[in-house]
């Protein structure tokens, strides 16, 4: 394995930017058109994708099934998570106008199916990637099924132990697709930044060879940044119109004007990362030759006198004779008048 792949001609990995996916997920609240209105949101801030979530309520939830502690401090706690489900759904043609909507905005298009028969589905309508949310990855089935389709997939791994992670990653190659990424990821709603533990990050790439990025849950950009600046290949964030809108995922994602910052930090922050050789900027240059010193002379040295370690100084410009050469030109004689402080040179010393 190298630690790189391919989506749609971009290459992502160790070397190359961070691939930036502006997490839209549900916050459309079962709306096409504040979709779309996310889709600009995203296109405008210069992220690399934005993606939505794919799903039939009725394959993924139980009737039964009970909301999350974050989602019932978010939503209506009397409506369940079907219900809450439901009436954030998507049909499919939506995403199928998503995508050309996308595509016209210039910004990639994903989506995390949450079924198989969504899996299908986004297969089939030619997504770059598919995305495997946190809670699939030890639904094996499921995650052969995606594997299966030969698309790149980008796998978060929330809640997930290593032996999960090693078990979901050999169901994937086992199905023939060595192409994906592995996110780490903390699935809580927002996340406490004491609970994230970037290290892991390097724990996955040295277990998998694999290109190896964060699905950040956090408030603010703080932890994001320091992801990048960590060797993150791939940033996901949610992102909302606006905050205070109901529904569950909107108080942990950022504005607009934050995505935006968000995405300028990032790419601040790979130009500071540099390729590692310790050598001076070519913007150095000029300070240096202000900052540092040379040998100039103590006094007035007329010429033809022997120089002695009393006759020199070491004093800024640092465009004369560095100041390693004091003692090879201790014992010289000067070969005209020198005036203080004016710098030695070939030109006044033999």
């Amino acid at each position: 394995m190298v630690d790189q792949i391919t989506i749609a001609g971009r290459t992502i990995g160790t070397g190359h930017p961070c691939f930036i996916i502006a997490e839209a997920g549900v916050n459309h609240n079962g709306s096409l058109d504040l979709a779309r209105q996310l889709v600009d949101v995203a296109a405008e801030a210069k992220a690399d994708a934005v993606k939505f979530q794919t799903y039939k309520t009725e394959s993924v939830i139980s009737r039964m099934a009970p909301k999350a502690t974050y989602q019932l401090e978010t939503t209506d706690s009397g409506q369940s998570q079907f219900e809450m489900s439901k009436g954030l759904e998507l049909p499919q043609e939506a995403f199928r106008q998503l995508m050309a909507y996308c595509h016209e905005r210039e910004i990639m298009f994903l989506s995390s199916p949450f079924d198989e028969e969504s899996v299908d589905f986004l297969a089939e309508i030619g997504v770059a990637a598919i995305k495997i949310p946190s809670g699939e990855i030890t639904n094996l089935p499921y995650l052969a099924r995606a594997a299966r389709h030969g698309k790149p997939l980008i796998v978060s791994t929330g809640m997930a132990n290593l032996s999960e992670v090693e078990t979901a990653v050999n169901t994937i190659e086992g199905s023939g697709n060595k192409s994906y990424v592995l996110l780490h990821c903390v699935s809580n709603y927002p996340a406490d930044p004491a609970n994230v533990n970037l290290r892991a990050m390097a724990t996955l790439r040295s277990a998998f060879s694999v290109p190896v990025g964060y699905s950040d849950h956090t408030p603010g950009l703080e932890v994001t940044i320091a992801a990048v600046s960590m060797g993150a290949s791939v940033i996901e964030k949610h992102f909302t119109l606006d905050s205070d809108m109901p529904g569950p995922d909107h108080r942990a994602s950022l504005e607009p004007d934050e995505l935006a910052a968000m995405i300028r930090n990032i790419r601040t922050v790979e130009s500071a990362m540099g390729d590692g050789r310790k050598v001076p900027a070519g913007t150095e240059a000029n300070t240096a030759d202000v900052a540092r010193k040379s040998l100039v002379a103590a006094q007035f040295i007329p010429a033809g006198t022997v120089l002695t370690e009393e006759l020199i100084a070491i004093k800024r410009p640092g465009t004369g004779y560095p100041t390693a050469m004091f003692s090879s030109i201790v014992g010289r004689a000067t070969t005209a008048d020198i005036v203080e402080d004016e710098l030695f040179s070939p030109e006044n010393t033999a």
